[in-house]
């Protein structure tokens, strides 16, 4: 597996199990995270041919892979349990939303909760993302490993007491700034994966309260990314998340952590 990274201090980074480099050792004219989205999906340089020495992860800190994401893209109710859990009927075509670049954070947090008055019933969702390699449009199913840069996992927040007042109030729950946490790093597998048996956990406080695995997805990370394809043009860093095994309420002190086999967690504070 290869990770696109980038530090606290806005290095773009490239890694392995072993360690990172700086991005710009193995593709010395890229400035960001972003400039390699393309090269993913072929298959990125090993950092370990880069003139560079590695570092092991446990000595950098992290910041959003992608601190410019592009169009972010949520999707409703694409497992049954939690189309369940909302009592709601789980669509036959894809539940999708935007969400602003604003409302993006990274590992860390915080998740800052609105005032109470606005709202005081605020839900964290586990999410697994679906980045954007190369600019596409009307690309197939088996196509889409041909545009897909990597995944990466989130934290999806809604404020639900807004939305339950009126479906059609989803933009305002979702749109909050620090109502969706990128994770610390762009996994970039294999083309191909398998992706049935990965598992997508929403841990709060240390308790898992919500689990799943795409293979129980009504729509699969590749399926999104076509199908969003025939609406409209995808480009490099474009974030599509991919829907949530279930919410958990959350309150200021509590701490979130979103675990994706394979593709790793991350994690954030709540205040208010």
């Amino acid at each position: 597996m290869r990770y696109l990274a980038c530090t606290a201090t806005g290095v773009p980074q490239l890694g392995d199990d072993e360690g990172f480099v700086p991005l710009s050792a193995a593709y010395p004219d890229a400035t960001s995270v972003r400039d390699a989205l393309p090269e993913a999906p072929g298959g990125l340089v090993d950092p370990a041919e880069a003139p560079a020495g590695r570092v092991p992860r446990k000595n950098l800190s992290l910041g959003s892979v992608l601190p410019d994401p592009g169009k972010l893209f949520g999707i409703g109710l694409n497992y049954a349990e939690h189309a369940a859990d909302l009592s709601e009927e789980a669509p036959d075509e894809p539940a999708s939303f935007f969400k602003p670049s604003t409302a993006a954070t990274g590992p860390g947090g915080p998740i800052r909760l609105p005032p109470a008055d606005i709202s005081d019933r605020v839900t964290a969702e586990a999410e697994l993302a679906v980045v954007v390699g190369k600019t596409c449009r009307n690309v197939s199913v088996e196509e889409a490993d041909e545009v897909i840069a990597g995944y990466m996992p989130v934290i999806d927040m809604t404020a639900e007491d807004i939305l339950q007042r009126n479906p059609r109030f989803l933009t305002r729950s979702k749109s909050f700034d620090s109502f969706i946490v990128l994770g610390p790093h762009l996994a970039v597998p294999r083309p191909g994966m398998d992706l049935a048996d990965i598992e997508v956990r929403t841990v709060v406080n240390g308790e898992v309260t919500a689990r799943n695995v795409v293979d129980n997805m009504h729509f699969s990370p590749r399926e999104l990314v076509a199908f969003h394809s025939d609406v409209m043009t995808l480009e490099p860093g474009d974030v599509i998340s991919t829907g949530t095994p279930g919410a958990e309420p959350i309150d200021p002190g509590d701490h979130v952590r979103a675990e994706i086999d394979a593709f790793g967690a991350v994690e954030a504070d709540v205040v208010r």
